[in-house]
């Protein structure tokens, strides 16, 4: 199929984006604290309020979201995959002193930093979430093209994380996006989501209550268990993010899922004006470049 590229098509596209900073910005304020220590403090978390054991800023983003950006920069301005550029975009924003940076992620960019190479070993410890959080501009950028999302979205991963369970999860979810933002279809995503767990079943979400670690398992069948259970895009985010542990990065993957399925005329409007108003405009300045890099060539 060729997508036109539609107004409610960029809508879904730009609410995707929109729902990674928000559940992000939203999750930094208990990443870290359980779900009874958030339900004792905050009964519901649901406002955007910054803090937590970062000190945040109401409305500031963490890596998940400025890594999303890097990526999205370099995709709009090279026209296309460069890993050296992503490379170097992430280098730079490492040299930045971000508040927040995941330890495969810093691990990764330093051995480009210091070796020049784009693409890390397998190792076990690479099983983390980092790949995943960011692969957003991945899936914008090739709505039309499973192969070369797939090609662009293993090749940003492996800067910082090489694991199959990375690999996978990372494909599912730009696979998730890419048929959302293009077509709406939550039922064709959900057969995506359930080939994941056949291929690998120790992603299997239904009825999942257990830890939302950074450990792509765990945060994978968080974020899937909220979206394809939630009734709306405020009750995915905020069912996510309470559920503590890595949650500015669980919120962050079921926010740009969550935008991805509901359009930007829901999104809370005291969300939208507590988020970042940097980040904010980024995305608003970005999301119309990656959809061009998806747009059929002219005849």
């Amino acid at each position: 199929m060729t997508t036109q590229l539609s107004p409610e098509i960029a809508d879904r596209a730009h609410a995707a984006f929109l729902g990674l900073a928000i559940g992000d910005a939203l999750g930094a304020t208990v990443e870290f604290m359980t779900a009874r220590e958030i339900a004792a403090e905050y009964g519901v978390h649901r406002d955007i309020v910054g803090g937590g054991w970062l000190k945040l800023k109401a409305g500031a983003v963490t890596d998940d979201t400025q890594m999303s950006l890097c990526l999205a920069r370099s995709l709009t301005r090279r026209g296309g995959f460069e890993a050296i550029d992503v490379c170097e975009e992430f280098a730079a924003w490492l040299r930045s002193k971000p508040p927040d940076v995941g330890n495969t992620c810093r691990r990764g960019i330093r051995r480009y930093i210091t070796a020049g190479t784009v693409e890390g070993p397998f190792a076990e410890g690479d099983a983390g979430n980092g790949a995943a959080m960011r692969c957003l501009p991945v899936a914008l950028a090739n709505l039309d093209d499973a192969s070369r999302a797939a090609t662009w979205g293993i090749a940003q991963a492996h800067a910082t994380h090489n694991h199959p369970l990375s690999d996978a999860a990372t494909l599912a979810l730009i696979d998730m996006v890419r048929i959302l933002v293009a077509t709406g279809d939550v039922a064709a995503a959900r057969a995506r989501a359930d080939a994941l767990v056949a291929a690998h079943p120790n992603f299997a979400f239904t009825g999942y209550h257990g830890p939302a670690t950074a450990y792509i398992v765990d945060t994978m069948k968080t974020a899937l268990a909220a979206f394809f259970t939630a009734a709306s895009f405020e009750a995915c985010i905020v069912a996510t993010v309470n559920r503590g542990d890595d949650a500015d990065t669980t919120g962050a993957i079921a926010g740009m899922l969550a935008g991805a399925r509901w359009g930007t005329s829901v999104i809370p409007k005291r969300w939208l004006k507590a988020l970042e108003a940097g980040a904010r405009s980024e995305i608003a300045a970005l999301v119309p470049k990656l959809l061009a890099l998806s747009a059929p060539p002219p005849p």
